[in-house]
């Protein structure tokens, strides 16, 4: 069976940095896109970032882009996210989450992504 486990999350002021990472297990790795998807208190899960089963594609949320940045280890089954310039509304549980189907190039439509890690909390204080 899938397993995700996020780590890296925690306290950190407002222009901050955090690198979140998801080892995974279970699956091939390398043949799945990966995603980052978060939930804020008392809102929906929003899509913040996914990769490509080979690391070639990404997509980001626009509240995202230019500040974070997804990447992949496909020999240690990780992927990691990347925060700069962190701001108050990046709080957030930020779950990992793998792709559904085999060789996608990732997607920014959070249903199609099957398992689920338990997430990792990320407050930015302002």
């Amino acid at each position: 069976q899938v397993q995700l486990v996020e780590s890296g999350g925690g306290l950190v002021q407002a222009g901050g940095s955090l690198r979140l990472s998801c080892a995974a297990s279970g699956r091939t790795f390398s043949r799945y896109a990966m995603a980052w998807v978060r939930q804020a208190p008392g809102k929906e899960r929003k899509f913040v970032a996914a990769i490509s089963w080979d690391g070639r594609r990404t997509h980001y949320s626009d509240a995202v882009k230019g500040r974070f940045t997804i990447s992949r280890d496909n020999a240690n089954n990780t992927v990691y996210l990347l925060m700069d310039s962190l701001k108050p509304e990046d709080t957030a549980v930020y779950y990992c989450a793998q792709h559904r189907t085999l060789f996608s190039v990732g997607s920014t439509d959070s249903r199609t992504y099957g398992y689920w890690g338990q997430g990792t909390q990320v407050t930015v204080s302002s």
